[in-house]
């Protein structure tokens, strides 16, 4: 059945139908210990760094904004080329622009996600040491 809830849903199913020993609790087990190991100051200063990741992931989202402008600035001129008589090329540079388009996305918000795990760990670790 198909099930729209979303990976953290995904997650707890599958931690419920295989109990608690998975493979991905393992390295969040393991990331958890490194930064457990790691001495309060220098925790502190991976969490700011952690939050500039997390605030600044990159730039996706500049290019998911300013390519739509930089197409339009020369739209004239890549209409001509695209749309050329019985050309396909506006078919093979759309679906490639869309390709890169969602995949840069997800990365993105990808990134976006293991930032804000470190952040909730180190955070964690911080508040049981009492240095939050």
């Amino acid at each position: 059945m198909v099930s729209f809830r979303g990976d953290a849903h995904k997650v707890y199913l599958k931690i419920k139908e295989q109990g608690a020993k998975q493979k991905f609790l393992d390295e969040i087990k393991e990331i958890r210990d490194f930064y457990q190991s790691v001495e309060s100051d220098t925790l502190t200063l991976i969490y700011y760094r952690m939050i500039k990741e997390r605030n600044a992931s990159g730039v996706i989202p500049l290019f998911v904004s300013s390519i739509p402008w930089l197409l339009f600035l020369f739209s004239t001129q890549l209409q001509n080329f695209l749309f050329r008589e019985g050309s396909i090329l506006w078919a093979i540079f759309g679906f490639i622009y869309l390709l890169i388009l969602v995949v840069c996305v997800l990365l993105h918000f990808r990134e976006k996600a293991w930032a804000e795990f470190h952040l909730a760990i180190i955070k964690d670790i911080l508040n049981k040491r009492g240095n939050a």
